[in-house]
């Protein structure tokens, strides 16, 4: 690759609601930024997006456009910060690069759903296809129209999670105790804690896997009875931040038993403790908004269940050795496209591919001929 083969997009996008952002520009006239590599046809071009983290220098760009499509790494106006993300808005901006490629004549799109960009992308088709979201979690109108949200032609999942509702539900932390202090810890509920494991009892996961959702319906209580709380102020404002402490406990980093594959111990970002207390972690700052919108079971974001709402052909890349997405996540995405989906197992795959140059070569292989296929 060349620096002179890939070039800076900015593309413009609708306002959203006032202080989506601290920077009056982004919000008063917003744009969404991508990076672009130009296969020499206009047959197939290719979207692959996150919710928040910065796609632009994704792995796959290059290797695509050498395969004959065109890719675009495009991020949303969210891009690094996800404190303030509302999804609803995230589909909006992802439009807008749909529409940018469907403006440049391209034959067929494809969304690349990789990560965390796989929810989003199923998220997108479904509405697309049949626009349901009309507002927020929070109450708040969203004024998508069927323009914002040009359908693509197929979705690629690649090492591809559910969803930021079924995430964190099951990665937090349920022996906390009090959601002010963030030491503070259950011993009987603390995967952390030797005398409980590994390996884990299967009695003991199930009473674990109930607790994180408990304290998941807590938040999601809490915050939907804080948004009424507030917005019955008369001219009282409308969000408030706060803080999520420990948000990545899953035994399943620890106990490699448990939806057993090829992934090492421990979690992406290494070692399960240390990331689990850190100061920026899985949805550690948020907004009641962003939290109803993204990490609550009253998000619209679902991955799996929103996949299966689409109609649309699916190539779900399974990564063997991906300590974050686990074979019954990739099960759940299989059973939503029952009938039209082709999977590949990419042997000995970590969740970014970092490191292993040939098995990005073999899923480049395998998105292109399966998208000219199209």
């Amino acid at each position: 690759m060349t620096a002179s083969k890939r070039e800076l997009l900015a593309i413009d996008v609708r306002p959203g609601a006032a202080m989506e952002s601290q920077s009056g520009l982004a919000m008063l006239h917003p744009r969404v930024w991508g990076a672009i590599e130009r296969a020499g046809s206009r047959r197939v071009a290719a979207i692959v997006m996150h919710p928040a983290s910065n796609f632009m220098g994704h792995y796959l760009i290059a290797p695509l456009r050498e395969r004959g499509v065109t890719c675009m790494g495009l991020n949303s106006r969210y891009v690094n910060n996800d404190s303030q993300l509302i999804m609803e808005r995230v589909i909006q901006d992802l439009g807008a690069g749909v529409k940018w490629l469907r403006q440049e004549g391209f034959e067929k799109i494809i969304l690349i759903g990789n990560s965390g960009g796989a929810a989003l992308a199923s998220f997108y088709q479904a509405q697309a296809e049949r626009l349901t979201a009309t507002r927020t979690p929070a109450g708040d109108p969203i004024d998508l129209t069927p323009d914002d949200l040009p359908p693509v032609d197929g979705i690629v999942l690649a090492a591809a999670h559910s969803g930021r509702s079924r995430l964190i539900a099951e990665w937090l932390d349920p022996s906390v105790i009090d959601e002010a202090d963030p030491l503070s810890a259950d011993p009987a509920m603390d995967m952390f804690n030797p005398e409980n494991g590994p390996p884990f009892k299967a009695d003991w996961l199930a009473s674990y896997r109930a607790a994180q959702f408990a304290r998941r319906a807590r938040l999601d209580a809490w915050a939907l009875a804080r948004l009424r709380q507030l917005r019955a102020i008369k001219n009282g404002p409308r969000d408030q931040a706060f803080i999520i402490y420990r948000t990545c406990a899953d035994p399943r980093t620890l106990d490699l038993s448990i939806d057993a594959n090829d992934r090492p111990p421990g979690t992406i970002w290494g070692d399960a403790r240390m990331v689990n207390y850190a100061p920026n972690s899985v949805g550690r700052y948020t907004t009641l908004t962003a939290y109803l919108s993204q990490w609550s079971a009253m998000s619209q974001a679902d991955g799996p269940d929103n996949l299966a709402r689409t109609k649309v052909p699916v190539l779900l890349l399974e990564y063997t050795a991906d300590a974050s997405v686990l074979p019954s996540t990739n099960a759940l995405w299989a059973a939503a496209a029952k009938g039209r989906i082709e999977r590949h197992a990419v042997k000995g795959g970590n969740h970014y591919l970092a490191g292993q140059p040939s098995l990005v070569i073999e899923v480049a292989d395998r998105i292109a001929t399966w998208g000219l296929g199209l």
